[in-house]
Formats: structure tokens, C-alpha cells, sequence
């Protein structure tokens, strides 16, 4: 019983170490950045929500696009910082949008 006890508890860590090496996230740079093609901005459900602009995302060895949404703040008083790019002397870099405090 006890030597599955360890076996079950070594899968376990296993399984969460791997999770935290998923979230790992690699620098890339580009020479030339894509073309912005804005998502149309539909009616807001509420309010509250607050307009997360598109995101660029490495796939497939370029950036793309992903949409644009509404989306409530995690948090009172948040407000969402978009995303931007940045120059280095190796090219251009995406740096993501994220929630924040004012």
C-alpha cells in the first residue's frame, strides 16, 4: 500500500512539473511586424466590460492575430493595458496585453 502511496505521489509531481514547464514562454523576434487588421468592436454586453484589443500570438513560425473581446475586469478598479511592440537590437518583439491596476 505504501509503495503505491509513493508511486502515486511521484506521478503527481510529475504530472504539476510538467504544467509549470508548459507555461514557459520563449522570446521571439521578428524584422518585420505583420499587418494590424483591427477586429469590428460589437455592442459591450455591460457597462462594466471593457474592450481587450487583438493579441499576437507565435504559431506556425509567424505571428497571428487572435480577436479582439469584451471582458470584465478580474478585479475592481483593473483596467486593461494593450499589448505593444518593442524594438531591440534583435528586431521586433510583441509584449502581450495584461490586467492591471490604474
Amino acid at each position: 500500500m505504501k509503495s503505491k502511496m509513493v508511486k502515486l505521489a511521484f506521478l503527481v509531481m510529475l504530472i504539476m512539473g510538467a504544467g509549470a514547464i508548459n507555461k514557459v514562454s520563449a522570446q521571439v523576434y521578428v524584422t518585420v511586424r505583420p499587418a494590424w487588421h483591427p477586429v469590428p468592436r460589437p455592442v459591450a454586453p455591460s457597462p462594466r466590460h471593457v474592450w481587450v484589443d487583438e493579441d499576437w500570438v507565435w504559431r506556425g513560425g509567424s505571428y497571428v492575430a487572435v480577436g479582439g473581446h469584451w471582458a470584465l475586469p478580474p478585479n475592481p478598479g483593473w483596467i486593461w493595458y494593450g499589448g505593444h511592440w518593442g524594438h531591440g537590437p534583435r528586431g521586433d518583439r510583441w509584449y502581450a496585453g495584461h490586467w492591471g491596476r490604474r
